[in-house]
């Protein structure tokens, strides 16, 4: 999975003004591998985008690599400073 993770970040990280606070955790659970994305609170919106465009195009990004594990791959952003959960 840190293809994905790896995907992911070369993504992310030209989009946002503050790189050194993105960070990217991976959680497993029954069904699915969570990616929870760190972002900075003024980057939250250059990643998601107007009416949600970019996080929308990431993530069929994301949900299209093929993985050996019969398990869905979720992505999330997460405000850095309260670990505060935004699913889009």
């Amino acid at each position: 999975m840190t293809d994905v993770k790896e995907l992911v970040l070369a993504i992310v990280l030209p989009l946002v003004n503050r790189p050194e606070q993105v960070t990217l955790s991976v959680e497993e659970s029954h069904d699915f591998f969570e990616y929870n994305l760190h972002l900075a609170p003024e980057d939250i919106g250059r990643v998601i985008g107007k009416q949600g465009r970019i996080i929308k195009a990431i993530r069929t990004i994301v949900y299209s690599v093929k993985s050996s594990h019969p398990k869905k791959v979720r992505l999330n952003i997460l405000e850095e400073h309260e670990k505060s959960s935004e699913t889009i």
